[in-house]
């Protein structure tokens, strides 16, 4: 070390006296309007282990964030902490799965497709293991910068044989998936929303139900069509309604299972002549936006089309409706890009 490098002196960064809240950095995503639910995954794998005793579940330290200390609350004896060690828990639940059991691990998205992919593979899906991932803070639903946000889970499991892959809504979306989950014997990468979870699909399309495969159309209009999943199904509907007053009549397709792909309805519904727009908690790169596209494009279907998503690039960290603007994924913002578009 130089002495003119022992000399320098850095001035310490300002901080500014301005403080978000906790509460507005995690996934608190409830609009305005939309009663909540309490922890539907939780509630609804309690629910369903009453009558299924194949049924365990097992998490990384993170039972509180991921709503299965619910679970562990109800049914201790088959809930099992493997403290910080993502790969241990996804080698752990392949086991008991070779063992007869139907295990649920949960974790953090980020900590499941970045830190234990390779186990996952190996472990869980080469062998077509009916282990059922379901994984918190997906998308753009925490604050905390990337090492929390996982804005690529989806195109890291997309391209995984035998994985079966889910993007929730909302409450009905969440407890709905949990037997589906059950009864599905391939290994599923399941998003999942936690703690108060608006209920948005029934107040929209009362006899919804959430069908895995399957693509539903909530509302249905004749300028615009968005094929959306997850939380940007609400925030399409939130949107459909204010375009409704401005004479733009918005259809949204909600796509709750991103593999296997309800192809046959997205074809169906993209060849009505109207501006095709795909709407995503997730990068544009390998979700729903170009999944979309490539079964467009394989059927000869070619409508004008366009994608509402997060960048290629690392996201910021703040305060979620600050970023949800920034990045075009608010209610706002979802509706002034198709004004533009159209």
């Amino acid at each position: 070390m130089t002495t003119a490098s022992m000399a320098r002196k850095y001035e310490p960064r300002t901080v500014p006296d301005t403080k978000v809240a906790t509460s507005a950095m995690i996934a608190s995503l409830a609009a305005e309007g939309y009663d909540t639910v309490l922890a539907p995954f939780g509630n609804a794998l309690v629910e369903a282990a009453k009558s299924n005793d194949r049924i365990v579940g097992l998490s990384a330290d993170l039972s509180k964030y991921t709503d299965l200390h619910v679970f562990a609350d109800a049914m201790p004896e088959r809930f099992y902490q493997m403290g910080m060690a993502e790969q241990l828990l996804f080698s752990a639940a392949a086991g008991m799965a070779r063992e007869g059991f139907l295990p649920f691990a949960t974790t953090y998205a980020v900590f499941a497709s970045r830190r234990a992919y390779d186990f996952i593979a190996m472990a869980i899906a080469e062998e077509n293991l009916p282990v059922k991932i379901a994984c918190a803070l997906p998308g753009l639903t925490t604050g905390y910068g990337p090492s929390h946000q996982a804005f690529e889970d989806l195109a890291i499991f997309r391209g995984l044989p035998n994985m079966v892959l889910i993007d929730p809504c909302d409450a009905c979306d969440v407890a709905g998936m949990v037997p589906a989950m059950i009864a599905e014997p391939s290994p599923v990468y399941a998003r999942l929303l936690r703690g108060k979870v608006p209920k948005v699909l029934t107040r929209h399309k009362p006899d919804y139900k959430f069908q895995l495969g399957r693509a539903q159309m909530i509302r249905d209009g004749r300028d615009v069509l968005v094929i959306s999943s997850g939380i940007m199904t609400m925030r399409a509907l939130d949107a459909a309604e204010q375009l409704e007053k401005e004479g733009v009549d918005v259809a949204v397709l909600h796509v709750p299972t991103i593999k296997p792909l309800d192809t046959d309805t997205i074809i169906s519904e993209a060849g009505k002549g109207r501006l095709c727009v795909t709407a995503e908690n997730h990068t544009v790169i390998g979700g729903l936006g170009e999944a979309v596209a490539g079964t467009l494009m394989r059927a000869g279907v070619h409508p004008t089309f366009r994608m509402i998503g997060l960048p290629d690039e690392f996201l910021e960290a703040g305060a979620l409706p600050t970023l949800h603007d920034m990045y075009g994924i608010s209610t706002q913002g979802v509706a002034t890009q198709i004004k533009d578009w159209l």
